[in-house]
């Protein structure tokens, strides 16, 4: 769906205004300020192709249209496309290659995509390469002629390393190459890929961006409308979609999700510290501290160094890990991230635990890691809370 920049005047609105007018106008029936839920799958014809912009909810919905042009807006996009689920977005954006076509990505990712690119994509013929991303000239020396597309993850997930967008771009736009972004964990408030010259911008809308833990959503922002329109054919001959109610409760979240991200971003930073400070913990990944290898980089593209951390305790073992998240009173163990609660994850025996054991450690996803979501309670509960559990 096509979104113009919203504007006051000749100015643009900043990133707090957009988030909650970005690419929205009050509804054209009654003036409603939120859009509607269009809980309907078909739409009233004059006479065929005579319709008000709508026709099969499949193609189209005017609350997932509602989404499409935020989630454009945030990202400083013309086009956006809502979908059923993170995987689906992605599974989209695959669907661009042909048998034949190769893809380099980062070498650390999340496990799912891994899963889809490995289990899925490889027996089509699409041959995948990893790379760790950090040295542009080993990323150039993996392309070939039959490389089509790029995917960078930054942050990466759990590791936290930090991908260099402007220095990939500059390499596809040499190679005539795509360069897609999830920007799952950074979101738009902290980093907007297609700025510094990515292609295409994924995330997993589930979430940071819809923030609540109440909905499964995954989105796309281009600017390219060629691109737009190649990827719309897909999204509606596959009709993987968004439905109207998961769009509108993404909708809602999005509008708060600068407020959100203040404070993921400062309870993130006491966490971090914090860990990084204790006796009974042995390494913090977390790109706001300067020993960080890739902090420069963070600091370069990035607006803030987000709410997730994953770190490794002193002595540490799958055993003791389990144990660890086990004894958590405020943070729950749980599968995904970016809500308002936080969530603690285990990534070896769970988002990461499709990737064969040797391929993750080689990564640094050893059994003893722990990856943490911060979310917006007050810090200093969670503080006593990982104190509790380390000691």
């Amino acid at each position: 769906m096509y979104v113009d920049s919203l504007k006051m005047g000749k100015k643009e609105l900043k990133f707090n205004s957009k988030a909650i007018h970005g690419g929205q106008e009050p509804d054209a029936a009654y003036g409603a300020v939120m859009p509607p839920i269009y809980q309907t799958s078909t739409y009233a014809q004059t006479t065929p192709g005579g319709h008000k912009g709508y026709e099969y909810s499949r193609g189209g919905n005017p609350t997932r249209s509602a989404l499409e042009n935020a989630v454009a807006s945030l990202e400083n996009g013309r086009y956006g496309l809502a979908f059923g689920s993170g995987m689906a977005a992605i599974d989209a954006v695959l669907k661009l290659l042909s048998p034949g076509d190769e893809l380099i990505c980062t070498s650390d990712l999340y496990g799912g995509s891994y899963r889809l690119f490995k289990g899925i994509y490889e027996k089509y013929g699409i041959k995948f390469q990893f790379s760790d991303m950090t040295d542009m000239g080993v990323l150039a020396d993996q392309i070939n002629a039959n490389t089509r597309m790029i995917w960078v993850e930054t942050p990466t997930n759990p590791m936290m390393n930090i991908i260099d967008i402007e220095a990939v771009a500059k390499i596809t736009k040499t190679y005539d190459l795509l360069l897609a972004v999830d920007n799952t964990f950074a979101t738009p408030y902290l980093q907007r890929p297609l700025d510094l010259g990515a292609d295409i911008v994924m995330h997993s809308a589930t979430k940071y961006l819809a923030g609540h833990s109440d909905v499964v959503v995954g989105v796309l922002a281009v600017k390219d409308e060629k691109l737009a329109d190649q990827l719309y054919f897909i999204q509606k001959s596959s009709g993987g979609i968004s439905g109207p109610m998961d769009s509108f409760l993404t909708l809602r979240g999005i509008k708060t999700l600068h407020v959100r991200m203040q404070r993921h971003c400062e309870n993130g930073a006491a966490i971090a510290t914090y860990l990084v400070g204790h006796p009974r913990v042995e390494k913090v990944y977390w790109p706001g501290f300067e020993s960080h290898p890739n902090h420069e980089i963070a600091k370069k593209q990035m607006e803030g160094f987000g709410g997730m951390i994953s770190f490794v305790p002193k002595s540490g073992s799958y055993q003791n890990a389990i144990k660890f998240v086990e004894r958590l009173k405020i943070f729950t163990l749980a599968e995904s991230l970016g809500g308002v609660e936080s969530l603690v994850g285990h990534p070896a025996s769970m988002s990461h635990g499709s990737i064969p054991k040797v391929e993750r450690e080689k990564n640094g996803v050893v059994d003893a890691l722990i990856r943490l979501s911060v979310g917006i309670e007050d810090v200093a509960d969670l503080i006593d809370d990982l104190e509790q559990a380390l000691n």
